[in-house]
């Protein structure tokens, strides 16, 4: 397999970056395209459509094609798989049934391969990704692999998309569904937050609707511990103060604890929407952002998935939490050129709103603020 990372500005940019890609000896059939909603992500996948080119598309916070980040543009990798070896699927859902969503597309997965793994895509903050690992894992098996993450806006916190040839909507799941009897996927998922504080109680909650903690509505809870001002509709920037500054962190009988802060706030009674589920009855923890040596800690986690089970790879692909570079900074630069470095090939990623893939020594999970990697080789 052979890959490219293109990137640009604008619909003209990428499509000159895609013309000067393609040549006798490389002709892509997939593109995974992380794309601001500024730019016209129709006006770009028809680009590519018109290359008979396959998409799978998410909006981002943030898009990088190096250690380089990039917003405001498009951050494309273009791979030449052979077309048997892969299958784009896209269901848009108009009321929370993502496990009967996920559960369709894994048996038609399981139907056109006999091994498949998964990338997949979601748009709407009160998407419960934990609902679609469950069904997927239900149809396909608990070792397989499945790694992606939330779309987003610009860290504008209102809508987000995801795309393919033709389709795009604001409630919806993309999902390529890959052989990995032909291709070989192997991804680490890293975050590095740190526990403070007692350990508190989910009196109330429903999948990843979170109301209660010690009988006190969560979105008061957080604020009387963390500090935070301005706590109303109108304060744009409430809900980064939330996910980046004073995150939840679920607490877990097998492996790594796991970030659940809040995207989406129901004022009504001051509850708020997770990525991922947050079981009634569960123990969780407030938690605040790493010291800078957790860059340090996703480098080497990298570098040891490449020395025990990917020696060698053609293409990388990145999910690194939005509220990693608000936390870390201009320093997320020297994390994303350590990733680079360990097998430097062509590499795309964004920065997303929520982190699909296994936890430290734990099951698929929903992530948060944490960076997930994943390196992609044909067999």
């Amino acid at each position: 397999m052979f890959a490219k990372s293109i990137k640009g500005k604008s619909t003209e940019e990428i499509k000159s970056a895609l013309d000067a890609s393609i040549s006798d000896d490389f002709k892509p059939t997939l593109a995974i395209c992380f794309v601001s909603k500024k730019l016209d992500r129709v006006a770009i996948t028809n680009v590519l459509d018109a290359a008979g080119i396959s998409v799978f598309g998410c909006t981002t916070n943030g898009e990088f094609t190096s250690e380089v980040t990039e917003k405001g543009t498009a951050a494309i990798l273009l791979l030449d798989l052979n077309k048997d070896d892969f299958q784009i699927y896209f269901h848009e859902f108009t009321e929370p049934n993502y496990r009967e969503v996920a559960k369709e597309m894994a048996l038609n997965a399981k139907e056109k391969f006999a091994n498949p793994a998964f990338f997949i895509g979601l748009s709407h903050y009160a998407t419960d990704g934990e609902e679609i690992l469950k069904a997927l894992t239900d149809i396909a098996g608990k070792d397989i692999n499945v790694f992606g993450g939330g779309a987003g806006d610009d860290y504008e916190f209102t809508d987000n998309y995801v795309f393919t040839n033709g389709k795009d909507a604001g409630k919806a799941i993309v999902c390529i569904a890959l052989n990995e009897n032909k291709i070989e996927i192997k991804g680490i998922a890293t975050c590095g937050w740190k526990a403070v504080g007692t350990v508190r109680t989910v009196t109330k909650s429903e999948g990843n609707h979170v109301y209660m903690v010690d009988d006190m509505p969560v979105l008061d809870l957080t604020v009387k511990y963390g500090g935070i001002e301005n706590v109303t509709p109108e304060n744009q920037n409430l809900l980064i103060e939330l996910a980046a500054n004073f995150p939840l962190q679920l607490q877990r009988e097998k492996g790594d604890p796991v970030m659940r802060p809040g995207l989406m706030v129901d004022w009504n009674d001051r509850s708020y929407y997770t990525s991922g589920t947050v079981p009634q009855g569960s123990k969780v923890r407030f938690s605040l952002p790493p010291d800078w040596d957790v860059m340090e800690k996703v480098v080497k986690g990298v570098e040891q998935l490449k020395a025990t089970e990917m020696p060698e790879a053609d293409a990388v692909v990145v999910f690194s939490c939005a509220g990693r570079i608000l936390s870390l900074g201009p320093l997320m630069t020297k994390e994303l050129e350590g990733i680079k470095n360990v097998w430097n090939v062509p590499m795309a990623g964004m920065f997303s709103n929520a982190e699909l893939g296994r936890a430290t020594g734990g099951n698929l999970e929903m992530h948060n603020l944490t960076t997930c990697v994943v390196a992609l080789k044909e067999k």
